[in-house]
C-alpha cells in the first residue's frame, strides 16, 4: 500500500482575468492591472505636484517683485479712509501711520492670495488625481484585455479541451505574438495527445488479442479430462501467468488514459462507488479473515464513475491484501468536508516507515519487496489511483497508522 505523494502537478490556476470579477478587495491584490494603474496615477501625481510647485513659486516671485506700495499719501487735509479688509486703517491716524497700515494690509492680502492659490490648486490636483487613477485603471484593463482572453483559453485547455484557440485579433504587437505562439503550442499538444490516444487504442487491441487467445487455448486444454496431471498443472501455471499479464496490460492502459483530465463528467455518488468496490473485494476479505466496516455518507461529485470505482477498488483491495494475518480490518468511509468529497480507507497491517510512503505510488513499487514477483498484484494499483484522482482535479494522500497499516485519503472537488 502507499502514501502521500506530492500534490498534483497540474498547472496552477491563474489568479487574474480582466474579464472576470476580481473579488471583494481587488486593490489588495498586486495584479499587473493594479500596478499599471498605480504607475499611471503616480506619474500624473508627480507631474501635478511639480507643476503646482512651479506655479506657486512663480506667483510668489511675481508678488515679491511688486512689493513696493502702489501709492503713498504725502500730505493733505481731512483724508478719511475706512476699510473692511485692512483692520489697521483708522480715521484718527497720522500720514505715516496710515501708509504703514496700508503697506501691512497689502502684504497680508498677498499672503492670503498665495495661500488661497495653494489650497485651490491642491484640491484641483486631488480631484484630477482621482480621475487619473480611474482612467489609468480603465486603460490598463483595456490594454491587458488580450491577456484575459489568453487566460480563459488556458483554463479551458487545463481541462484537456485542446481544440480551443485564442485567435487574437488586433495589431501585430507583443501580445498578439504571445497569443499566436500559444496557439502553435496548442496545435503541437493536440497532435501529440491525438497520437497518444491512437497509440493507446492500437496497443489495447494488439496486446489484448494474443492474451485472450492464449487464455482460450489454455482453458480448452485444461478442460480435457484425459490430459496428464503434469500437463494440467503446467496449464494452470500458464493460465495464472497469462491472467497476470492481462491485469498488467489493463493497468498500463488505464494508467495511460487516466493521466489526462476528464472531459465528460457526470454526477457520481462516492458512497455508491465505495460500496461497489467493497462488494467486489468482500470475497477476498472473507477468505483472509479481514473485516470491512465504516459508514459512507452521500458525496456527489462530477466525474467518471468507472475510473472513480477503480480508485476505490484499488485502495480496498490493497487494504485487504496488505493486512495482518488475524483480526484485521478495513474501514471505508465517505463524507463531504470543506466543499470537497473525501474517501477514507484505513486498515490494519504491517508498519510502514514514513520514508517509504512516497515510493508506494510509483509504478511496480511495493513495500520491502522487489518491483515484480508479488502475487498480490502487478504494482500499478496506487499509481492508477493517483492518476485518476489527478485527472479529476483531486489528490490522494497516505499516512502511516500508529501500530501498523495506512490511512489513504482521497479528496475530490464537488
Amino acid at each position: 500500500m502507499a502514501a502521500t505523494p506530492a500534490p498534483p502537478t497540474a498547472p496552477p490556476k491563474p489568479t487574474w482575468d480582466p474579464g472576470q470579477p476580481e473579488g471583494p478587495f481587488p486593490w489588495l491584490r498586486p495584479t499587473i492591472r493594479i500596478r499599471l494603474t498605480l504607475l499611471y496615477g503616480g506619474m500624473f501625481l508627480i507631474a501635478g505636484i511639480l507643476l503646482l510647485s512651479i506655479i506657486y513659486l512663480l506667483a510668489a516671485q511675481a508678488l515679491r517683485e511688486g512689493n513696493a506700495l502702489p501709492f503713498k499719501i504725502v500730505g493733505g487735509q481731512k483724508v478719511e479712509v475706512s476699510s473692511t479688509t485692512c483692520s489697521g486703517v483708522g480715521i484718527d491716524q497720522s500720514i505715516d501711520q496710515f501708509n504703514a497700515a496700508i503697506g501691512q494690509c497689502i502684504l497680508d492680502q498677498r499672503k492670503h492670495a498665495l495661500d488661497d492659490l495653494l489650497r485651490r490648486s491642491l484640491m484641483a490636483l486631488l480631484g484630477l488625481s482621482i480621475i487619473a487613477f480611474a482612467f489609468g485603471y480603465a486603460m490598463a484593463g483595456r490594454v491587458l484585455s488580450p491577456l484575459g482572453k489568453i487566460t480563459r483559453t488556458a483554463r479551458r485547455v487545463v481541462g484537456s479541451d485542446l481544440t480551443r484557440r485564442i485567435e487574437l485579433d488586433g495589431p501585430d504587437d507583443e501580445l498578439k505574438e504571445l497569443a499566436d505562439t500559444f496557439d502553435e503550442m496548442l496545435d503541437r499538444l493536440e497532435r501529440a495527445f491525438t497520437a497518444q490516444q491512437r497509440f493507446v487504442a492500437n496497443a489495447s487491441h494488439e496486446l489484448r488479442t494474443p492474451l485472450a487467445i492464449n487464455r482460450t487455448l489454455l482453458e480448452v486444454h485444461l478442460s480435457d479430462p484425459g490430459a496428464p496431471v503434469e500437463l494440467q498443472q503446467l496449464g494452470k501455471t500458464l493460465l495464472a501467468t497469462n491472467e497476470r499479464s492481462e491485469q498488467l496490460v489493463e493497468g498500463l492502459l488505464l494508467l495511460a488514459r487516466s493521466e489526462n483530465q476528464i472531459v465528460e463528467r457526470k454526477p457520481v455518488d462516492l458512497a455508491e462507488v465505495a460500496s461497489r468496490a467493497i462488494d467486489q473485494a468482500r470475497a477476498e476479505a472473507v477468505a483472509k479473515g479481514v473485516e470491512i466496516r465504516g459508514e459512507r455518507a452521500l458525496a456527489v461529485i462530477q466525474g467518471n464513475g468507472v475510473l472513480l470505482e477503480r480508485i476505490a477498488l484499488n485502495l480496498v483491495q490493497n487494504a485487504v491484501r496488505y493486512n495482518v494475518p488475524e483480526g484485521g480490518w478495513v474501514e471505508v468511509t465517505t463524507e463531504v468536508q470543506h466543499g470537497q468529497a473525501v474517501l477514507l480507507v484505513s486498515n490494519t497491517g504491517p508498519v510502514v516507515p514514513a520514508y517509504e510512503v512516497d515510493n508506494l505510488f510509483e509504478p511496480f513499487r511495493r513495500l520491502r519487496t522487489e518491483r515484480t514477483g508479488s502475487d498480490k498484484g502487478v504494482g500499478l494499483g496506487l499509481s492508477i489511483a493517483r492518476s485518476v484522482a489527478r485527472a479529476h482535479g483531486g489528490r490522494i494522500l497516505a499516512t502511516p497508522r500508529e501500530g501498523g497499516g495506512l490511512v489513504m485519503r482521497v479528496t475530490l472537488p464537488l
